[in-house]
């Protein structure tokens, strides 16, 4: 994983570079469940858990008229998938190794690495999961019929560099008041049960009660992926933009507080914890 210091080619530092992320990936991936297999049927297993929680909320409580026509399981997939990539990335990404870690004390490890292997853990973890259940899905139950599956996708690597955005802001706040924004995270993870518009459609939604959700990337990617994915739905109330420009917002400035937090960063922050 680390090698020695040996001057290179500007490519030659990014192959390097790009190494270094995979092996910490791996890493990542590993020290999150120690058995490959098993990790990946606890992504499984928590994704169908949420999925048959909302069909079982829906059927029983007879909300399916607010759902979009066509497949209502792909419908709450659609949701329910870009919301744990999001989530999970967030939650990856604020965990990850900090200025203050044991591994930092390699030379080619920083912090920024820490941050690209662990979202790129989840990306992976997420998308075998996905690629999992609808192959389960189609095969054993009902054909998936995606009408534009590239864009779909590009929705599920938009949720996950939002996720990414969102995460480096809290692991750069989260030194400098731990116990603060460890609750910060867990109330936005929560909220986003809601906000992130996963149970209804944006069209459907009063104009009185959009404000209220509008202000939230991922609202907008969930309603701007359930457009890519059936054809009789065009979302009104939503854009790809919003979720853009907030995200190189959120990088640019998760950067910079990483960056600042580094100068300050000393291992005696946590002694007291």
């Amino acid at each position: 994983m680390f090698q020695p210091a040996i001057p290179k080619s500007h490519v030659g530092s990014i192959f390097s570079t790009l190494e270094l992320i995979f092996h910490v990936a791996v890493r990542d991936i590993r020290q999150t469940n120690g058995n490959a297999i098993v990790g990946l049927i606890v992504s499984i297993i928590q994704s169908l858990v949420m999925v048959m929680v909302f069909w079982f909320m829906f059927t029983v409580l007879k909300m399916r008229g607010s759902a979009v026509r066509g497949d209502f399981m792909l419908y709450s997939m659609s949701g329910i998938f870009m919301y744990m990539t999001h989530i999970r990335t967030i939650k990856a990404v604020a965990k990850a190794e900090g200025p203050t870690s044991a591994m930092m004390k390699h030379a080619p490890m920083n912090t920024i690495v820490a941050i690209a292997g662990a979202s790129l853990g989840a990306l992976y973890n997420q998308v075998l999961s996905i690629a999992v259940i609808l192959y389960v899905y189609n095969a054993w139950f009902n054909p998936v019929e995606i009408e534009y599956p590239v864009m779909a996708g590009a929705m599920l690597l938009l949720s996950w560099a939002s996720g990414i955005g969102v995460g480096m802001i809290f692991k750069a706040a989260t030194p400098w008041a731990p116990d603060l924004f460890g609750v910060l995270t867990t109330v936005y993870t929560r909220a986003n049960m809601i906000a992130s518009g996963k149970m209804f459609l944006a069209n459907a939604l009063p104009t009185s009660k959009l404000f209220w959700f509008q202000w939230n990337p991922l609202f907008h990617i969930i309603d701007q992926t359930r457009g890519f994915v059936f054809l009789n739905y065009n979302p009104h109330y939503s854009s790809i933009t919003y979720p853009l420009e907030v995200t190189f917002v959120l990088v640019i400035l998760g950067l910079m507080g990483d960056t600042f937090t580094r100068q300050y960063a000393s291992a005696s922050w946590s002694a007291g914890r």
